[in-house]
């Protein structure tokens, strides 16, 4: 509470700060930190290990209010700051009062600064997963979060870990979004990795749904997803964005085979930005499971966004718009 307070009064005497390069300027605050884990005296136990981030809060936050949380996941070869131009984010956090969360993977852990999505530990909720959810809840602690409006997204690489994070963490996120990402658990290796982004999982999805069922946790719940895909993308192919639709059907529907089948809805055709994108929603007794959104014409990029930097496209639809869009709505259940 007393750091709240402290936090709260810094904030009304320090100036505004307004992220560098930004095309649309915003008013809020643009922080750079860094979590680092604490020590423990264990001789055993692992380093200790950092994650840089990047915070946006927007202006004008009441002493009492809690703001909705959105953690974004950076692409290979990107930084906090380009992931954040690039998607322009911060801009419309701002005209929903939302803040940011940016996570910078270091070079030290991957030379592309890709999420390490696919190795073991990851997929059991540790290491850099564990991690990344660390750094939330350092952010959750010591700013003005409300903790049941914590969602997160990312791209490509930054996709995949976002899968990850909700098939470990689903107490921590109350929605996610995946743009031009992969399964969970569809490689644990990084050949195997190189293997899916070009042609998909060619393992059974039927045995996957039943392996990672089998490693869950009585209670756990499917975070609502929204995937959003190029019909063109030649380096995660769109496979994959069909890939989570079904291993979300199989894990719904394994989770309670006395419950309604899971149901893909009469798929909708939409224009905009000058694109026209295919949208289905699969659903479960009246409960949005999955949303997915492959526009015609995208490749491997990021709907919508800056086209000054790697893996974004100016035309549209807006993933940032889009996805802002279907994640502020949720919250987490009472009693996670």
């Amino acid at each position: 509470m007393l750091q709240r307070l402290f936090y709260w009064l810094r904030r009304k005497f320090r100036r505004h700060l307004r992220p560098a390069g930004v095309g649309v300027q915003t008013r809020g605050e643009w922080l750079a930190g860094v979590y680092s884990q604490p020590r423990s005296s264990s001789f055993m136990a692992p380093r200790p290990r950092s994650l840089h981030y990047r915070l946006y809060l927007p202006p004008d936050i009441g002493k009492s209010e809690r703001l909705p949380l959105l953690l974004m996941l950076h692409g290979c070869t990107q930084t906090a700051a380009e992931f954040a131009e690039g998607t322009r984010m911060n801009s419309v956090a701002e005209d929903r009062h939302c803040a940011v969360l940016y996570p910078e993977q270091a070079r030290k852990s991957n030379s592309l600064r890709c999420w390490n999505w696919f190795e073991p530990d990851v997929l059991a909720g540790k290491g850099e997963a564990a991690l990344i959810v660390q750094t939330v809840r350092h952010v959750v602690d010591h700013y003005p979060i409300d903790s049941a409006r914590v969602y997160v997204a990312g791209l490509s690489a930054g996709g995949a870990m976002a899968a990850v994070l909700c098939a470990t963490h689903g107490n921590v996120f109350a929605a996610c979004a995946i743009h031009s990402g992969i399964m969970f658990h569809a490689a644990a290796t990084s050949l195997q990795a190189i293997h899916v982004m070009r042609r998909g999982s060619t393992g059974s999805l039927d045995q996957l749904a039943q392996t990672i069922a089998g490693a869950r946790s009585a209670g756990t719940r499917l975070v609502a997803t929204l995937i959003i895909h190029g019909a063109d993308d030649k380096t995660v192919h769109p496979l994959n964005a069909e890939q989570i639709v079904e291993q979300t059907r199989l894990l719904a529907e394994g989770s309670d085979p006395q419950s309604a089948p899971a149901t893909l809805r009469k798929e909708q055709w939409i224009e905009s930005g000058g694109r026209r994108y295919r949208q289905q929603d699969l659903s479960q007794g009246g409960t949005l499971l999955v949303r997915t959104i492959l526009i015609e014409g995208l490749g491997h990029a990021w709907s919508g966004g800056d086209a000054k930097y790697k893996f974004f496209d100016a035309m549209g639809p807006d993933a940032s718009q889009l996805i802002i869009d279907f994640l502020l709505p949720y919250r987490l259940p009472a009693g996670y």
